[in-house]
C-alpha cells in the first residue's frame, strides 16, 4: 500500500496517516502552522515544468503590468492597491487564451507520432512546443505571479525619486534610481535567502496572507467547475461582489461609513456634534475613532484580514479596544495639552492649534533656522505622541520577543537545517525533489546589492555619506529576521518606518533627501526581505523548483528596477506643475509624493523636538519600554506558564502594543476596525471551529474571489468613471 505521502503528492489526497488510526481532514480544526502545513495545504506536485518560452513572455508582461499600474497609482487621486489575487485572474485568463488559441505543441506531437512513431520531431513542431507546450499549468501560473509581486516592490522605493525630483535642485540620473532599487530590492533578497531556515523551512512559517494565493492557484488548476463545488462557489463570490462592488466604490459610497449613532443623532448641534464626531465619525480622515461605525465596501477589508489566523484577530481586537480607551482618556483628560490641538489629528500645528507653516520653515524642503526661531517647534497632538511611543514600544517588543520566546528555537531550526532535517513536510519534499539553491548565490546577491548602493553613495549626490548608507543596512539587517519571524508566524508584521525615520533624523539631520535615501535603504530593504521571504513560501506551498524561485526572484526585482524608473520620469516630466504644487486634477495628483517629502522634512527637527522638555521626548523611550515588557511577560512565563486553557506563550506583546496604538498613527479611516474583527473572527473563530470542512473548503477561495472581485470593478471604475483615464463622471444625485 502506497505511503499517506506519497499517494498525497498523486491525489492531493483526503486522509492522513496518525500511526494506526486515520483522521479525516475535513474535521481536523487549523490552529498552528503545523496543522495548516499537514491538513490545509496539500503535498501535490505534479512535477509539470515551470520555466518556459511562455511562462517567462508572460511573466514579464505581467510583471510589467503590476509595476506600471502601481507606479502610476502612486500619482492619482484614486489610490489602487494591486493584490496577488487579482493578478493571478489575469494571468489565468491570458495564460489559458494563450494555450487555447495559438497552434499547441502536444497536440501536434501526438498526431505526428501516430503516424511516425518515436523518431526526430520535424524542427516546425518543436517550435510549436518552444512557443506553446501545452495546457496552461500550474507552475507556469505561478511563475507569473511571483515575478509580478517581485517587480512591483520597486514602487514604494520610487517615492523617493519622484519627491527628489520635484522638490529639489538635486540632479536625479538614470543610475541613481535604477541601481538604488536593484539595490534596495536585492539587498532584502540577500537577507532573505539567509533567514531561509526560519523564515522560509520553519514549519510555523506559515505566511497565513499567502494561503488565499495558494487556494486560488491550485482551485483554478486541479479543479473543474463541472465537478468541483469549491470552484463553483469561487465563480459565484466573484460575480457576485463585482456586482455589489459598484454600488459603494460608486452609485452608494455611504457604504463605506456606516455610523448608527451618527445617523440617529443627524439634528445634534454645537459641542454635542463635536463629542460625537470624536466618538463615532469613521470615514476617511473624519478624525474620529469610528466607534460602533462599519464600512461595508470589501476593497477596505480585504481577504488579508480574513486569512490571518485567530491569535492574531485576538490581538488585533483586544488592542484596538485598548486603543480606543487610550484615545479618550488622553483627550478628555487634556493629557498633553490634548484639547488645545485637534482630537486625533496627525498633522503639525502650532501652541494655539493652528496649521502649522511648514513650507516657510521648510522652504524647498530645506530647515529654515530663522523661520523655525519665528514659529517655534511645531506641535503635535497628544493622541499623536502616544501613538508614536506605541509605535516604538511594538518594535522594542518585537525584538524582545522573538530573542525571549523563540530564541532557542531559532537556533534549534538552523542546526535542523544544517542536518537536513526538517519539520515542515512541504520545505521536506522540495529537499527531496529539487536542487537546494547554494548559500553563496545569496551571499553573492548582498555583496553585489551592497556594491550597487555604494557607487550610488560615492558618485550620485544625493546627501547621504558613506558611512550613513551603512549604518541604514545595519539597521535594516538588524531589525529584518524580527520582522520577518513575526510575519510568518503572524501573517501581520510591525511598522518599522517610524524607527528609520528616527534614526535618520537624529544622526543625519538636516537634509531630508538624505532622510529618505536612509529610510529607503533601512526600512524599505526591511518590507523587501519580508516580501521575497512570503513569496518564497509560496513558492514552497506551489512546489516550484527552488532555483527556479531564486532567479525568478531576481528577474522580477532587477525589471522592476527598470519599467519604474521609465514609468515615473515619464509621468512626473509630463506633470511636474501638477504634481509638484496644489491637489491637481482629477488624472494626477502629488499629494502622495508631498506627503512622503513634508514627512522627510519634519524629521530634519528631530535634534530639535528629541529633547528634554519636550512633547516628543517619549517617544525615543517607547523601544526600551516595549522590551521591558516583554521581559516580565517572560518572567511571569516562566513561573505561571498557562492559566486554564490560556498558554501564556501564545501571548504576543509585540502585535498587542502595535494596534494598543494603532488608530493615530496607522489608520485614519476608523470605520474598517468594527469590519475586520467582525469578518475576522466569522471567519478564523467560528468557520474554523465550529465548521472546519467549509472552513478548508471555502474560506480561502470565497474570499480570494472577493477580494479579485473588488479590485477588479476598482479598476475599471478608476479608468471609466474617477478620471484616471481622462474627465471624472461622479454618480448622478
Amino acid at each position: 500500500m502506497a505511503s499517506p505521502i506519497k499517494e498525497d503528492l498523486k491525489t492531493g489526497g483526503t486522509e492522513i496517516s496518525g500511526g494506526e488510526s486515520q483522521v479525516s481532514v475535513a474535521e481536523v480544526v487549523i490552529k498552528s502552522g503545523a496543522d495548516a502545513a499537514e491538513h490545509l495545504l496539500p503535498l501535490r506536485d505534479d512535477f509539470d515544468t515551470a520555466v518556459t518560452f511562455r511562462s517567462i513572455v508572460l511573466a514579464t508582461a505581467v510583471s510589467g503590468f503590476q509595476a506600471v499600474i502601481t507606479q502610476i497609482y502612486t500619482f492619482k487621486p484614486t489610490v489602487i492597491t494591486v493584490s496577488g489575487t487579482f493578478i493571478v485572474l489575469i494571468s489565468y485568463f491570458v495564460g489559458n487564451a494563450w494555450a487555447r488559441f495559438l497552434p499547441r505543441g502536444d497536440k501536434f506531437e501526438a498526431r505526428w507520432r501516430e503516424k511516425n512513431g518515436q523518431g526526430k520531431l520535424p524542427w516546425w513542431i518543436s517550435v510549436i512546443k518552444f512557443v506553446n507546450n501545452g495546457p496552461w499549468s500550474l507552475k507556469e501560473h505561478s511563475v507569473c505571479a511571483i515575478t509580478a509581486t517581485s517587480a512591483s516592490n520597486a514602487s514604494v522605493t520610487s517615492t523617493v525619486f519622484a519627491a527628489q525630483n520635484l522638490f529639489y535642485d538635486l540632479p536625479l540620473s538614470a543610475t541613481t534610481v535604477i541601481l538604488s532599487t536593484i539595490s534596495i530590492g536585492l539587498f532584502g533578497y540577500g537577507l532573505c535567502g539567509i533567514m531561509r531556515p526560519i523564515a522560509v523551512w520553519h514549519v510555523e512559517s506559515v505566511y497565513w496572507s499567502t494561503l488565499p494565493t495558494v487556494k486560488t492557484l491550485q482551485g483554478l488548476h486541479w479543479q473543474e467547475v463541472k465537478n468541483s463545488k469549491p470552484l463553483r462557489y469561487f465563480w459565484y463570490a466573484f460575480t457576485g461582489m463585482s456586482l455589489y462592488e459598484i454600488l459603494p466604490a460608486y452609485v452608494f459610497p455611504w457604504l463605506n461609513s456606516v455610523s448608527i449613532p451618527c445617523l440617529a443623532a443627524q439634528k445634534a448641534t454645537g459641542s454635542k456634534t463635536a463629542v460625537l464626531t470624536n466618538l463615532f465619525g469613521g470615514a476617511t480622515n473624519n478624525e474620529g475613532l469610528g466607534l460602533f461605525s462599519l464600512s461595508l465596501d470589501w476593497q477596505y477589508i480585504t481577504t488579508l484580514q480574513t486569512s490571518l489566523p485567530l491569535k492574531f484577530q485576538i490581538h488585533q481586537a483586544i488592542g484596538i479596544l485598548v486603543c480606543f480607551i487610550a484615545m479618550l482618556a488622553i483627550y478628555y483628560g487634556d493629557a498633553w495639552g490634548a484639547k488645545s490641538q485637534p482630537f486625533m489629528s496627525t498633522v503639525f500645528h502650532t501652541a494655539d492649534g493652528k496649521r502649522y507653516p511648514s513650507s516657510q520653515v521648510f522652504p524647498g524642503g530645506v530647515l529654515s533656522e530663522s523661520a523655525l526661531a519665528k514659529y517655534g517647534i511645531p506641535c503635535i497632538t497628544g493622541t499623536f505622541a502616544y501613538a508614536m511611543f506605541m509605535a516604538n514600544a511594538a518594535i522594542g517588543a518585537l525584538i524582545a520577543h522573538c530573542i525571549l520566546f523563540w530564541g532557542k528555537e531559532i537556533v534549534r531550526a538552523y542546526k535542523s537545517a544544517r542536518d537536513g532535517r526538517y519539520d515542515d513536510r512541504h520545505h521536506q519534499h522540495m529537499a527531496e525533489h529539487y536542487k537546494e539553491t547554494p548559500w553563496w548565490w545569496y551571499g553573492f546577491v548582498l555583496l553585489g546589492s551592497f556594491v550597487l548602493g555604494l557607487i550610488v553613495v560615492l558618485k550620485e549626490n544625493i546627501t547621504v555619506p558613506a558611512w550613513a548608507y551603512i549604518e541604514s543596512l545595519i539597521v535594516g539587517t538588524i531589525i529584518s529576521p524580527f520582522s520577518t519571524i513575526l510575519y510568518a508566524r503572524y501573517g501581520n508584521g510591525i511598522a518599522t518606518n517610524n524607527l528609520s525615520k528616527m534614526i535618520a533624523g537624529l544622526t543625519l539631520p538636516g537634509p531630508p533627501v538624505g532622510n529618505m535615501y536612509f529610510a529607503a535603504w533601512s526600512h524599505n530593504v526591511i518590507a523587501n526581505a519580508v516580501n521575497l521571504s512570503n513569496d518564497l513560501k509560496l513558492g514552497e506551498y506551489l512546489k516550484i523548483p527552488l532555483r527556479v524561485m531564486f532567479l525568478t526572484q531576481i528577474y522580477g526585482t532587477v525589471l522592476g528596477g527598470f519599467i519604474n524608473y521609465a514609468v515615473m520620469i515619464s509621468i512626473v516630466a509630463g506633470n511636474r506643475a501638477l504634481l509638484a504644487n496644489g491637489n491637481g486634477n482629477s488624472s494626477w495628483s502629488g499629494a502622495n509624493v508631498q506627503a512622503y517629502n513634508t514627512n522627510a522634512a519634519s524629521w530634519a527637527l528631530a535634534p530639535y523636538l528629541y529633547t528634554i522638555g519636550s512633547r516628543y521626548e517619549m517617544v525615543p523611550l517607547g523601544l526600551l519600554v516595549g522590551a521591558g515588557v516583554v521581559a516580565l511577560h517572560r518572567l511571569f512565563y516562566q513561573f505561571i506558564p498557562k492559566i486554564g486553557r490560556l498558554d501564556f506563550s501564545e501571548v504576543n506583546m509585540a502585535q498587542f502594543i502595535q494596534y494598543a496604538g494603532f488608530i493615530p498613527y496607522n489608520q485614519s479611516q476608523t470605520c474598517v476596525l468594527f469590519s475586520w474583527i467582525i469578518t475576522g473572527f466569522f471567519v478564523q473563530w467560528y468557520l474554523r471551529d465550529y465548521h472546519p470542512r467549509i472552513f478548508k473548503d471555502y474560506s480561502c477561495l470565497v474570499t480570494g474571489a472577493f477580494d479579485g472581485a473588488s479590485l477588479m470593478v476598482m479598476f475599471i471604475l478608476s479608468f471609466a468613471v474617477f478620471g484616471a483615464g481622462g474627465p471624472a463622471h461622479p454618480f448622478p444625485s
